[in-house]
């Protein structure tokens, strides 16, 4: 007997994984709201120089016309965002309003200066966002990216601190904490005073992010069967893809930035209250020598589950011998170098961590910029939220059918294929470098998909968290870097999307590198994965493995 065997008996997927997959995939919905809520929380409104403090107001002089003498005309037609006239220009009043570049004085002939009382806003489109209240405009215009930048950072510290500690307390403690710390994080950041307080309370909500993507996943994936992993996956897959259409309908509705902040973190509130109730993972505890409270888990599953008597059968021998192999490779403690330790860990690692990294780095380069689309964001959030739902339906299949590693690879390789393409798109035909960059953006979002799943099955469960972790840094140092880039094309136009496109491109190589997990057992042990390196698979894995792919059709079929 084994530990799927265990799970068998009380239940694998019965009443209590329905429930607790529900639970734990709810706060998911609020992830995409996290990642991506710079779009509009800073979103740039239209801006120009504010008029002269000593310029005498006029009942009879309108704000165009304040506009008229106060700022230059760029070569657009549109008055200059950074720039205005030393001294009011009155005699363009006499041009009757003309907007004729011909009419206007020329800027290089009257003396131009910054923007000495600050700046007006258009806010129309939304009543306020970090832009405007900080004035993150012109000179201050890189703190924008610097505010993602620095989310990110706190989602990279995150990753290594929560998966790490997780490993060595468990995953229901720290998914609790995490709860926590993005409610009052998300609620502090909504009432900052000021960009370096609103900086620092997001850097904790990146922190808190991690935290809940990494325990939930474990805590999912530890409670089902091998046969269902792919589905439930991608289920929880779609919660975030859910999550940014739920985004781009509440911040349409909330058009101020920091009660958009505060709608979004109010969810994980709940969250925390409802933790309490989740059940810590039996597979976990029994390998940190804690069979008691392994053995007691599994009775309340049984119960839950309606097959108490089982679940009565089940006793402190029986999970110890089911796990005796597991329990006698166990060191007491596990450190992030155990993951480049041996030959077939260090390998695997360092091939995750190509593909997290250059996934997050281009899915990211893609949707944090929705402004550049030329159209209206919250549509654009929209149609680039469910271009995600037929790209994971087809990534669900392929994972099904052709494996891991291909759907993993070809999502890869295609997605950067499709942004290279962009580049060949002329800038005025924006309807098609549109579709392309949602076919690019579902392609990844795919790659995604996959990553959680296909590294969740890579690790073994006593480095499984220690090993997400590690790579959610990388995907998290991609996502860093990806606002960055998009800098370089203030001087290069076209160099952010072939650094985009390329980098996908290159990854999609070392993911072919990965051996396949399909119909495979969850590895328990890191001996567990060097057997598996070098093709030697147990009897019993044997067994599952054969009659997981019998089953395999019958279950696609029963989900689709």
């Amino acid at each position: 007997m084994v530990f799927a065997d265990l799970l068998e008996q009380v239940g694998s997927t019965g009443r209590f994984q329905v429930v607790h997959t529900t639970l734990l995939c709810l706060p998911i919905l609020m992830m995409a709201s996290q990642n991506i809520l710079q779009n509009f929380v800073a979103a740039v409104p239209p801006h120009f120089c504010s008029a002269h403090t000593n310029l005498t107001a006029s009942t009879r002089m309108s704000a165009a016309e304040k506009l008229q003498i106060t700022v230059p005309i760029d070569a657009n037609g549109s008055p200059e965002k950074c720039r205005r006239y030393e001294s009011p220009q009155w005699h363009l009043l006499a041009n009757n309003g003309s907007t004729d570049p011909e009419v206007w004085e020329d800027p290089e002939q009257a003396a131009l200066r910054g923007c000495d009382d600050g700046w007006t806003y258009d806010e129309r489109e939304r009543s306020s966002s970090i832009i405007s209240e900080w004035h993150l405009v012109c000179s201050l215009r890189p703190l924008k990216s610097m505010g993602q930048t620095v989310y990110m950072g706190g989602v990279l510290v995150g990753a290594g601190v929560f998966g790490a500690l997780a490993d060595r307390f468990g995953r229901r403690v720290l998914l609790t904490m995490s709860y926590l710390l993005m409610a009052v994080s998300g609620t502090c950041a909504a009432f900052s005073p000021s960009f370096s307080l609103f900086c620092l309370f997001r850097f904790m909500c990146g922190m808190a992010l991690s935290g809940v993507v990494l325990n939930s996943f474990s805590l999912i994936v530890e409670w089902i069967p091998t046969r269902v992993r792919t589905v439930i996956g991608t289920g929880t897959g779609y919660c975030y893809t859910m999550g940014q259409l739920i985004l781009a309908l509440v911040a349409y509705f909330i058009r101020d930035w920091r009660w958009l902040t505060f709608a979004v973190s109010l969810p994980f509130y709940v969250a925390f209250l409802y933790s309490w109730w989740l059940l810590e993972s039996s597979r976990w505890l029994v390998l940190k020598n804690k069979p008691e409270q392994a053995v007691e888990n599994l009775r309340l599953v049984a119960r839950y589950n309606g097959r108490q008597a089982d679940g009565e059968k089940i006793d402190v021998e029986m999970v110890k011998s089911s796990m005796k192999k597991e329990m006698s490779g166990c060191k007491s403690s596990y450190t992030t170098l155990d993951l480049f330790r041996t030959p077939t860990m260090r390998k695997m690692t360092v091939c995750l961590c190509a593909v997290w990294f250059s996934t997050s780095f281009a899915y990211y380069g893609l949707s944090m910029d929705l402004q550049k689309f030329g159209v209206d964001i919250y549509l654009i959030q929209v149609i680039f939220g469910a271009a995600d739902i037929p790209a994971k339906v087809i990534i669900n299949i392929t994972m099904s059918y052709c494996g891991r590693r291909l759907s993993q690879c070809g999502g890869l390789v295609l997605a950067g294929i499709t942004i290279l393409s962009n580049l060949l798109v002329p800038y005025d035909k924006q309807m098609l470098r549109t579709c392309l960059a949602v076919l690019g953006k579902g392609c990844l979002a795919a790659s995604f998909n996959c990553c959680y799943l296909y590294s969740g099955e890579l690790y073994p469960t006593i480095l499984r968290q220690s090993g997400l972790g590690w790579v959610s840094m990388m995907a998290r140092l991609g996502a860093m870097v990806a606002p960055l880039v998009l800098l370089l094309g203030e001087y290069v136009t076209w160099l952010p999307g072939l650094i985009y496109g390329l980098v996908p491109v290159l990854s999609g190589v070392a993911a072919f590198l990965l051996p396949e997990t399909l119909n495979i057992p969850l590895p328990d042990t890191i001996q567990d994965v060097e057997d598996r390196g070098t093709g030697r698979i147990s009897k019993t894995e044997k067994k599952e493995a054969i009659f997981l792919q019998d089953n395999a059709d019958n279950l696609l079929k029963q989900t689709s």
